[in-house]
């Protein structure tokens, strides 16, 4: 089952994050940390964070949603585990990053909230047809 939920959840995942990184907040990080940003991603280490959130919400959200039967148990603790995740980040750059801006946490705590809570939603609701 964890398996089937994974390939589900991550081509939900990167659709939806693709369309946060590359259309809705292009410019949003470069305007607000382009002096921190290196001019190349380090892929390696990208995929490896989506690969284990992609992990951690198969594990502790999508599956007891799908076990008890809740979209909704879905769209709350998606929200929470992706609120947690990104907070663990985001937070910790607040707290040891000279001039890190705050708009930027507060953005990302909600985007890394709406973001989990979707993929499971939407992952949820497609395992639920053909699981």
């Amino acid at each position: 089952m964890f398996i089937k939920l994974y390939l589900i959840a991550l081509p939900v995942f990167f659709a939806i994050d693709m369309v946060w990184l590359g259309l809705i907040a292009k410019n949003f990080y470069r305007n607000q940390i382009g002096f921190l940003m290196t001019p190349t991603v380090n892929w390696v280490a990208a995929i490896i964070f989506y690969l284990l959130f992609i992990v951690g919400l198969v594990l502790f959200v999508i599956a007891p949603a799908i076990e008890k039967g809740s979209w909704v148990h879905a769209v709350l603790f998606g929200a929470l585990f992706g609120l947690i995740s990104y907070a663990t980040y985001d937070l910790t750059n607040l707290a040891t990053i000279k001039d890190w801006p705050i708009l930027v946490t507060i953005v990302d705590l909600a985007w890394g909230a709406l973001l989990a809570a979707s993929v499971s939603t939407v992952t949820y609701f497609i395992a639920s047809k053909t699981l």
